[in-house]
């Protein structure tokens, strides 16, 4: 089998550095047999907490560098922009791979079936019984999203990257969401889902709490037509300082 690269991971990050070790550590785990082949930037948005130094310290597991980043629509932009693979998964840097054939499969779905976009299912797996409720409730919409406007979340997206870069990326004015305003252009026929999943924290929640999260959600699904609602300041992102300098590797 060729081992020429067909994948690049591009992580936005933030002050990770008590998270983000677990999804490097599954990434290490992938029965993906072209992982040692595939790039992985984290785009860093001025951490103050090592994450940079953290994330280079996987460097004789991973082909991992850094770049700089700004909100997640920039850092994630940055990293496709440095992409020459023929997919690009985002992920956000808050999660990790709860099984270790997902990338896998995901890739071998968009192949297969010739998908501009394939994401997964998502488990909280340490939040209360109200927090799995929530997220079983996300992937129940994500499965029926299929019917009409494809929707998926940062935390897993695989990309072909021709496709993305012809519906321009992330748009880095959208204040929130900007996951959800690139997924549903995908055609409904180039949407896929694989199985396998990730898993987050429920630290949104209790950031934020459970109603504040549901009503963004909710508004989110309301305003898909409306581009103008994505592009005001919600304060979901209140915590992150917006960067947005051009990305300089690090490796």
């Amino acid at each position: 089998m060729s081992t020429k690269s067909e994948l690049t991971i591009v992580i936005p990050a933030k002050n990770e550095a008590r998270l983000i070790p677990n999804l490097l550590t599954s990434l290490t785990k992938q029965e993906y047999s072209k992982m040692p082949n595939t790039t992985v930037w984290v785009a860093d948005a001025n951490s103050t907490d090592g994450t940079p130094q953290l994330v280079m310290s996987f460097r004789d597991r991973l082909d991992v560098g850094i770049i700089r980043g700004g909100l997640p629509a920039v850092g994630r932009n940055a990293g496709a922009a440095l992409a020459d693979s023929k997919y690009v998964l985002f992920c956000d840097a808050d999660i990790e791979m709860a099984h270790p054939s997902v990338i896998r499969r995901a890739v071998e779905l968009a192949e297969r079936k010739r998908l501009h976009c394939v994401t997964t299912n998502i488990v909280c797996r340490d939040g209360s019984w109200f927090d799995k409720i929530v997220y079983a409730g996300n992937d129940f919409f994500q499965y029926l999203s299929r019917l009409h406007k494809p929707f998926a979340t940062g935390m897993f997206m695989l990309f072909d990257r021709k496709k993305f870069l012809e519906l321009g990326g992330f748009n880095e004015r959208a204040q929130f969401a900007e996951d959800y305003l690139l997924s549903q252009r995908v055609a409904r026929n180039k949407f896929g889902i694989v199985r396998g999943g990730v898993y987050t924290t429920n630290r949104r929640f209790q950031k934020m709490g459970h109603a504040r999260v549901m009503r963004l959600f909710l508004s989110t699904a309301f305003n898909y037509w409306n581009e103008k609602f994505f592009l005001r300041d919600h304060r979901y992102w209140a915590h992150v300082e917006e960067g947005g300098q051009a990305p300089r590797p690090a490796r």
